[in-house]
């Protein structure tokens, strides 16, 4: 890693890391992020090291094919999740994975984000779907977010976590409080009694504001068997 450029950036990053641990997204060693700094280099944060202890100096640098750089530790084990999501989006500069407690309490139980319940998620995200399980750390949970990550900011992995993208790191990362804090509120709901959604027509109205094209939320068969 250059020192001199690439410093600034390996500490918001960490930044962002320890905001993570002390809001409760991401526990000890679990989730993982990157920013992107140019056409081929990547800054993703290290395999196996305590996210709310995170020092700058430990981060890692990758070029957009994986290939190590920079940095005397092992990049994340979920880095093919980042480097599918560059790939895919130009115009993402950072993406977080996380493991929201209730954003995956809600994929255990069924809860789906995408229902047009909550003005602010339709509004902001358009929603928030659920990507089916895929084992952690594979090129299979890399593959599982591909038919949503053109359309969606913010994407649950049913029994995981969630990956949320942005412009920036600040932006992913707000995606991912909006993400929790949606699900925290379908849960206590859920728990209260029956959940109703918007009617039909409100939705419409949200997701033109927000400025959000009317897409499929659910994957073809082959992707969730």
């Amino acid at each position: 890693m250059d020192t001199t450029t690439d410093q600034p950036h390996a500490e918001d990053l960490v930044k962002i890391c320890h905001l993570m641990y002390q809001r409760g997204f991401i526990a000890s060693s679990e989730g993982n992020v990157s920013l992107r700094l140019g056409p081929d280099r990547l800054l993703v944060t290290p395999r196996g090291v305590h996210k709310g202890f995170l020092r700058a100096d430990q981060v890692v640098l990758t070029d957009l094919s994986g290939h190590q750089l920079g940095g005397e530790l092992p990049p994340s084990s979920e880095l093919q999740v980042h480097l599918l999501a560059y790939q895919e989006r130009p115009d993402v500069a950072a993406v977080i994975h996380a493991h929201p407690t209730m954003a995956i309490a809600c994929s255990l139980a069924g809860i789906s984000l995408t229902d047009g319940i909550l003005p602010e998620v339709i509004t902001g995200l358009g929603a928030i779907p659920t990507a089916p399980y895929s084992t952690p750390g594979t090129k299979e949970a890399a593959e599982a977010i591909r038919f949503f990550i053109h359309r969606f900011d913010a994407i649950i992995l049913a029994r995981h976590g969630s990956v949320t993208v942005g412009k920036d790191l600040l932006e992913a990362y707000s995606k991912l409080e909006m993400l929790e804090h949606s699900a925290h509120i379908l849960s206590v709901a859920h728990l209260l009694g029956p959940v109703s959604p918007l009617p039909p027509e409100e939705v419409a109205r949200l997701r033109s504001a927000g400025g959000h094209t009317d897409v499929p939320l659910i994957p073809p068969p082959h992707l969730t068997s």
